[in-house]
């Protein structure tokens, strides 16, 4: 039996984050702004949003974007967490894909 610790550790490791196609990406100063060409919307991101999305969109999964623990002044739970809600938001607006680390080979289609 896996203690919650190494539960979330191992489904973590089985989820990357994705741009989609329909997303514009411009970075601004140490800011993003966002434009999802399906819904016409414009979303941004402050400095720290910012480097969460290039850090943990440059990796296989989310689980190997420990290096954002060196860069922010948190503990591997808080981070979780702030990544978890942050993601969750933008892929409920269409500016992120979910997918398996491990299965999808083409997630931008």
């Amino acid at each position: 039996m896996f203690e919650a610790g190494e539960l979330r550790r191992r489904f973590l490791s089985r989820i990357a984050l994705k741009v989609p196609k329909h997303v514009l990406v411009r970075f601004l100063e140490k800011e993003s702004l966002f434009r999802n060409l399906e819904t016409e919307r414009h979303y941004g991101l402050d400095e720290t949003g910012t480097r969460m999305w290039q850090v943990v969109t440059a990796v296989p999964s989310i689980e190997n974007a420990a290096e954002l623990l060196n860069e922010f002044d948190s503990g591997a739970e808080l981070l979780r967490q702030n990544l978890s809600g942050l993601f969750s938001r933008l892929a409920d607006t269409g500016l992120l894909r979910v997918h398996r680390a491990d299965v999808e080979k083409n997630p931008a289609v």
